[in-house]
């Protein structure tokens, strides 16, 4: 039904950039929040970023000042630009959407397949 595919993900040096990008497709009404979690190994999923469809944003705190996310509602597509990468951001970086299927449901999460993100000189 919903289908999330995550790109951008790889191996920079610490201080480097990358930009993730993650595309919604399926059948669905709308897409409420968009956002980004992380996985190290060993450690608990945490959330990274997150975009509600009004604009609004919410960051962890490692990242405030380095990470920007952004969302494009006509391509159902959310971005996350990361910059100053330190080594302590290598994780799998997954992306979720809460989606509404009908105009009468409530929104559930979908998550994507997770890309590899490694900082490391």
């Amino acid at each position: 039904q919903v289908r999330l595919v995550e790109s951008g993900g790889g191996l920079v040096q610490p201080g480097g950039s990358l930009r993730l990008s993650c595309a919604a497709s399926g059948s669905f009404f709308s897409i409420n929040t968009m956002g980004w979690y992380r996985q190290a190994p060993g450690k608990q999923r945490e959330l990274v970023a997150a975009t509600i469809s009004g604009g609004s944003t919410n960051y962890a705190d490692s990242v405030k000042g380095r990470f920007t996310i952004s969302r494009e509602n006509a391509k159902s597509t959310v971005y996350l630009q990361m910059n100053s990468l330190k080594p302590e951001d290598t994780a799998v970086y997954y992306c979720r959407a809460d989606v509404r299927l009908r105009t009468w449901s409530g929104a559930n999460p979908y998550w994507g397949q997770g890309t590899q993100v490694t900082v490391s000189s």
